[in-house]
């Protein structure tokens, strides 16, 4: 049985990626934002995220509160691209955390990141999250982002602490 359904788990994400890659780039920046919500950033969509992602958004697609009570935020990028984001396009985003005041970021990409890219956030003082196109479907199916259950199945066994003391 787990092997079936890390079967169709595998698919559903390979789904959820071709779904979104269907969809324009600003219905991605949204999904970015409803996904950092519902992992228990900033509280309700109402007032913990909002998509900015427009020209001259100095590089930042969204911000959303740390917290609930607003204490720090945290800026977004999304990249909905095939190629690999490569280290001059994080060194471009890290920069314009500088430029806004940001501490930390998430770029989310539905492709993968290079090897330089994922090295370069390691050393420097921001904290930057890097969120590829697997760990994004990974995390929207874990918090039921774009996907809902289907069929559910309950596999019982013995109670020992019922039994103990017969």
């Amino acid at each position: 049985m787990e092997a079936s359904y890390e079967q169709i788990r595998k698919e559903l994400t390979q789904e959820v990626i071709t779904r979104v890659m269907q969809c324009p780039p600003d219905f991605f920046e949204r999904l970015v934002v409803d996904l950092l919500v519902a992992m228990g950033y900033g509280g309700s969509i109402a007032d913990a995220g909002k998509a900015i992602g427009r020209t001259g958004d100095d590089g930042i697609d969204g911000i959303i509160k740390e917290d609930r009570l607003g204490l720090d935020f945290i800026a977004i990028q999304a990249k909905r691209w095939q190629k690999t984001v490569g280290r001059p396009i994080i060194q471009a985003f890290v920069g314009s955390l500088a430029g806004n005041r940001a501490k930390k970021g998430v770029f989310i990409t539905t492709s993968s990141f290079s090897n330089e890219a994922r090295e370069y956030v390691t050393r420097i003082e921001q904290k930057v999250v890097l969120i590829d196109g697997k760990i994004l479907a990974d995390l929207m199916i874990a918090h039921n982002v774009g996907v809902s259950a289907h069929t559910c199945y309950t596999i019982k066994k013995i109670d020992l602490d019922y039994f103990e003391g017969v």
